[in-house]
């Protein structure tokens, strides 16, 4: 009976740590390139070169492209977060314990997955102008460089297709709710609210979303205005969990583990901007 039992705690753990992952867990994964299922130590990013057009003379060849081809790798790393869970602890707590340490568990390890999303953008050095390493910024973010992050994308020629993002801390994110045509919903709807029930809105064709694990140097505060394939994210190993139990503790450990890493395909999708914060 106790066997079945265990088997049973198991699996409800694991499916509450995946859903608590799902749900909560990474902000970022969403935003960027994800390629699923990888086999191996790392994977690669393909990427294809500009492409130009060109006028053929009557029975003349067809003139070809000459695409250039490169790609980046993407070297994936195990992460893992285990806890220690009392069988008897739920007789003496009103909490349940196997669902808080599920949560702690997914939560930890989607901090990971946008942790290692946040490094790939910081090895970017693309930077609107009036913000890059060596000036005097003492503003927070201004509406005028987002505006030039803004440009920069588009003269770049990165597709405005509905999947651009921006993503800045909370400090800059009250620096926005104080321009006109981010805060007012006379310029931004009710419809350009993409996710209900949690800070994020649509605003230059781009999402925009708060975060609180940006990298922070000095007092400069490091956001980012993006395309999705400027960044990609490796998976081998979906979060999962393994649970054993210990008698001589009386206790389960719980261990979420997941590998997965990401890297910086194309620089020129991804603007940072440099933002003052105290």
């Amino acid at each position: 009976m106790s066997a079945t039992i265990d088997q049973v705690f198991a699996k409800q753990f694991e499916s509450e740590v995946h859903e608590a992952y799902q749900r909560q867990g990474s902000k970022l994964r969403p935003t960027v390139r994800s390629k699923n299922g990888v086999r191996g130590a790392s994977t690669v990013f393909p990427i294809v070169g500009r492409g130009t057009a060109a006028a053929k003379a009557r029975n003349g060849a067809v003139p070809v492209m000459n695409l250039s081809h490169s790609h980046v790798e993407c070297f994936l790393q195990d992460y893992y977060a285990g806890e220690w869970i009392d069988r008897l602890d739920e007789l003496k707590t009103n909490i349940d314990e196997r669902a808080v340490v599920a949560n702690a568990g997914a939560y930890a390890l989607g901090r990971k997955t946008d942790e290692l999303i946040i490094s790939a953008m910081d090895a970017g050095t693309r930077e609107a102008i009036g913000t890059a390493a060596g000036t005097t910024d003492t503003d927070g973010l201004t509406k005028a460089k987002v505006l030039l992050a803004f440009e920069m994308l588009g003269a770049a020629d990165v597709p405005d297709d509905g999947n651009r993002f921006a993503i800045v801390g909370w400090k800059q994110w009250s620096d926005l709710l104080q321009i006109p045509e981010f805060a007012n919903t006379q310029y931004v709807g009710d419809d350009e609210l993409p996710w209900k029930g949690t800070q994020a809105k649509r605003w230059l064709g781009a999402t925009w979303m708060p975060h609180s694990g940006l990298t922070r140097s000095g007092n400069l505060r490091f956001c980012y205005f993006y395309h999705k394939t400027a960044i990609g994210h490796g998976v081998a190993q979906e979060v999962a969990t393994d649970i054993t139990w210990h008698g001589d503790r009386a206790a389960y450990f719980v261990n979420n583990m997941m590998s997965q890493g990401a890297v910086l395909v194309d620089e020129t999708g991804v603007v940072r901007m440099r933002a003052f914060e105290a």
